[in-house]
């Protein structure tokens, strides 16, 4: 038996889930339109623990979404599984964002584009077959009429992510099919960490960092000559 508490933070979704041997029993999530991790974070861990009855001294491991993803949205998660992994004891696992995306859909062929919103025409994207595995790495991808039409020109391309709305505006091909108003969740990270628990894959809880891909850029305010 493996209780696994699994944290989403990596978009405006504030997501947690306890799941038991990869089946998730309890999720506590908001899809808010703005970022408040800060403050509802540590509020949905004590309503999931709360629900499933357990204590935090019962869970086995913690689960965290490393990103792609919102610079602060990934910070905040990842503090708060460092801090209950130090307190607990217990294992920190990472599971890219985009493959938890991925995993929201299951179509019967083709293959599975999972796409965060990046600045302007960009998303975050990468490229997954209908097993769910990955078939092209993670790129900051720059968004245009013929983007992913290697992939189009073959078979069914399924979008998912909070990129879809400006990929729909510029993609029009007839194998596209755009999945709208989904959010990486932590619904869907339990039985990856589960996977990654039984095989001992786990990160170094001193210097595990967030996945940016790009690096941040502070953006100074309007007036300001410095």
């Amino acid at each position: 038996m493996a209780y696994i508490l699994s944290i989403e933070t990596a978009t405006t979704n504030c997501s947690v889930a306890l799941s038991e041997n990869g089946k998730t029993i309890v999720l506590k999530e908001d899809y808010n339109e703005g970022y408040s991790h800060g403050e509802r974070l540590h509020v949905y861990i004590e309503v999931v623990l709360k629900e499933s009855g357990l204590k935090k001294d019962e869970l086995h491991a913690i689960a965290i979404s490393k990103g792609p993803g919102s610079y602060t949205g990934l910070r905040i998660g990842v503090s708060a599984a460092k801090g209950l992994c130090y307190a607990l004891d217990i294992p920190l696992i990472s599971i890219p964002t985009l493959e938890a995306l991925a995993c929201q859909v299951d179509p019967s062929n083709g293959v599975i584009v999972p796409m965060l919103d990046a600045r302007r025409q960009e998303v975050y994207a990468a490229v997954f077959d209908v097993r769910h595995n990955q078939i092209r790495e993670t790129q900051a991808q720059i968004l245009d009429a013929v983007a992913f039409r290697d992939y189009l020109e073959r078979d069914k391309v399924s979008f998912i992510g909070n990129g879809v709305e400006k990929t729909k505006a510029l993609i029009h091909h007839s194998n596209a099919v755009f999945i709208e108003g989904r959010l990486p969740s932590a619904n869907t990270m339990g039985r990856l960490a589960y996977d990654k628990y039984k095989k001992g894959d786990h990160e170094d809880v001193a210097y595990f960092e967030p996945y940016y891909l790009k690096d941040f850029v502070a953006i100074k305010p309007k007036g300001s000559s410095r």
